[in-house]
């Protein structure tokens, strides 16, 4: 009876699942650990509405426009490219820090998933979190009165561009820092950028030649091809915003892969 048994059970699949169903199980417990901390909830999610509600219906910040509806075109986009700045690179490069101090990337290396493959599934994780920060940001503008326009496939592509060069970005600065180092310099950065990095305030309202400046930054770039592609009204910019974004994400690509180092 056993000997039949064993005939008609399936044998054992030998070997390693699959990468990239690790990858897709790393990435979805790297999902869980940023949303379930409250410091990153904070950072991704509170702060980005907190600004879209308090900016959308007072007039603290001058936008110099005459409606709110062309206030709300300015700052939606605007917010979401805070979004992506604050989930893939200042979440990031805090959390991939203190993984690095804590020796988890190091311990992670020695599995199938790679060193590599555990990079790979913190970004996943990053673009889960972005799908609920957009969700939540876009309704909210909608309940201010902000109505989409423009290219719902170009403004997805600039999403993509700057979680790729912002992403790549907060991994260099982790991969190179001590996680305290990491958590003070992603901080400061985040704030500059959101101060002064034509992010909230458009860079074309900075005077020269600091507006040349704010349109070769990550951020600047990143929001003005969002305001352009969410407006659809003049879409010049757009390609010189993209190829800054390319050009960051090149540059951070090739510092992690040069400089990264597994441990602290």
């Amino acid at each position: 009876m056993n000997a039949q048994l064993g005939e008609l059970s399936p044998a054992p699949m030998p070997g390693p699942a699959p990468h990239g169903a690790v990858i897709r199980s790393q990435a979805t417990l790297e999902w869980r650990l940023m949303m379930g901390n409250g410091e990153q909830i904070l950072l991704t999610l509170i702060i980005p509405i907190v600004l879209l509600i308090g900016l959308g219906v007072t007039n603290f910040v001058s936008f110099e426009v005459a409606t709110k509806a062309e206030r709300l075109s300015l700052l939606v986009p605007g917010i979401v490219a805070l979004a992506i700045m604050s989930s893939a690179f200042t979440s990031l490069a805090i959390s991939t820090g203190f993984d690095r101090r804590g020796e988890a990337i190091k311990f992670l290396g020695t599995t199938p998933l790679s060193r590599t493959g555990l990079l790979a599934a913190k970004v996943i994780a990053v673009l889960g979190i972005q799908a609920i920060q957009l969700t939540a940001i876009l309704a909210v503008g909608v309940a201010l009165g902000w109505r989409p326009a423009g290219s719902a496939p170009i403004a997805l592509v600039f999403v993509l561009l700057g979680t790729w060069a912002f992403a790549s970005l907060g991994l260099a600065l982790a991969g190179v820092l001590r996680a305290e180092a990491t958590l003070a310099a992603a901080n400061a950065i985040y704030l500059l950028l959101l101060m002064g990095g034509g992010v909230v305030i458009p860079g074309s309202k900075f005077p020269e030649p600091w507006s040349t400046v704010v349109a070769a930054l990550p951020s600047g770039a990143l929001a003005n091809g969002l305001r352009e592609s969410m407006t659809g009204v003049d879409l010049s910019a757009a390609p010189y915003a993209a190829a800054v974004l390319i050009v960051w994400g090149a540059i951070g690509s090739f510092a992690v892969h040069r400089w990264f180092r597994w441990t602290s």
